[in-house]
């Protein structure tokens, strides 16, 4: 007779799961018997750490993970022809995806299916984040249109690095810095790579064991958002929406938008391509890792598709690292349903803001169910978005996690068929 698996050993996105609806019993429990401020002192502190070590790692996390990407490419003038064309193809890929994820979120606005009450409740609670976020959008747009682009240079690093809204300058020095490090001979560097590979491998360890923690913080935060909603249903139907339009918006992106780029810039047919990557497809939505699923890709991309093995062998595994279609469609109508839900209207130079920061940053997200949740957390606090709003959706985030890693996986072999293209 088999003994019952112990909580533990169940899968991760089941042990969020089981936090959610435990967090929402106790915060019905809480609001049936008044006990809302006893949530508030005792329980909604452990969320708070939870998203507190989201942001504790997420500079090192990028700037280590964005350093040794860009040195991995080993040449420069490997760089400056193959990867740069890979690259740049990868970069506008994203950036589409990001615009597409914004327009989408913008039009259909599931936040704002949230009662009008509860959502000034929580401008209440925020108010002073809020208020924060506001008086810095009028100081940007005082400065001019183009100041943002002076924003990006950082004139101290220990100073850009000590605060999570100034990331994107940390961005700028990791890349700068990998760059240069490719125009030195490798043998005086080759200290460097070793250290950023040991540092890469600690980072990601401790992302895993932060990533962890997940049902514990989930458990706390549902809690705490139950008692701050007072049960009200409109919260879930506005989470149902939510849910809804990432699933259209993704599925959009991979049998829409990518068999037309197929059909346009490939010799490859869109029919023979999405019949090739259907299994690709079907075990990235199953394993939700685009680094488990690369030798799947590589055999469909060499042998059914007839890319080149240089080619596929240097586009994917860089894909694997780079390109996040999927996650970044999806954390654009994150951002907008989290800022929509606490009454935040995002302006121009804000969303000019997520738009560089989901692009940029897509390059760090670790390749682990559960990775986006630092980066989210990340470009929310950039634009003045209280990242506690993380709570709002990391309960329903599996399903949705396992769907992009689909879109992350096909979006890399599209690249290699326009690449390999004679």
């Amino acid at each position: 007779m088999k003994r019952p698996r112990s909580l533990k050993h169940l899968p991760l996105y089941v042990q969020i799961l089981a936090g959610m609806i435990l967090g929402v019993l106790i915060g019905i429990t809480a609001l049936s018997l008044h006990g809302e401020q006893l949530v508030t002192d005792w329980v909604k502190p452990w969320g708070n750490l939870f998203i507190r070590l989201l942001q504790l790692i997420a500079v090192p996390l990028i700037f280590v993970t964005l350093v040794k990407g860009v040195i991995g490419l080993k040449d420069i003038r490997r760089f400056s022809q193959l990867g740069g064309r890979t690259l740049l193809l990868y970069l506008i890929f994203i950036t589409v995806a990001v615009i597409f994820g914004l327009t989408l979120g913008s039009t259909v606005r599931p936040g704002k299916l949230v009662n009008p009450e509860i959502a000034s409740t929580l401008q209440v609670k925020y108010e002073s984040s809020i208020s924060e976020k506001t008086t810095a959008a009028a100081q940007v747009q005082s400065n001019g249109p183009l100041h943002f682009l002076q924003e990006i240079v950082p004139a101290n690093i220990v100073e850009a690095a000590a605060n999570n809204s100034t990331i994107l300058q940390v961005i700028f020095f990791a890349v700068l810095l990998g760059v240069a490090a490719l125009l030195v001979p490798p043998r005086q560097i080759r200290p460097v790579v070793w250290l950023f590979d040991s540092l890469d491998a600690i980072i990601m360890k401790m992302v895993s064991l932060i990533i962890s923690t997940a049902p514990i913080g989930v458990t706390a935060l549902m809690a705490a958002l139950v008692t701050d909603f007072r049960g009200d249903l409109s919260m879930f139907s506005a989470l149902g929406m939510y849910a809804l339009t990432v699933i259209v918006g993704l599925l959009i992106v991979m049998y829409l938008f990518y068999p037309i780029v197929i059909h346009c810039f490939s010799h490859t047919k869109a029919k023979d391509f999405l019949r090739a990557l259907y299994p690709v497809q079907l075990f990235a939505f199953t394993t939700s890792s685009s680094a488990v699923t690369l030798p799947v890709t590589l055999e469909a991309v060499t042998k059914k598709l007839g890319v080149s093995h240089e080619t596929a062998s240097f586009v994917l595994p860089v894909g694997v690292t780079v390109n996040m279609d999927g996650t970044s469609c999806y954390q654009a109508i994150a951002i907008l349903f989290i800022a929509q839900v606490l009454g935040i209207d995002l302006t121009l130079p804000q969303l000019l803001t997520v738009l560089l920061m989901t692009v940029l940053s897509s390059i760090g997200t670790p390749g682990i169910p559960g990775g986006s949740y630092v980066i989210l957390a990340m470009v929310l606090t950039s634009v003045g978005i209280p990242p506690e709003g993380l709570a709002l959706i990391i309960g329903i985030d599996r399903p949705l996690d396992m769907l992009r890693t689909a879109v992350n996986v096909t979006g890399d072999a599209v690249v290699a068929c326009m690449v390999d293209k004679k």
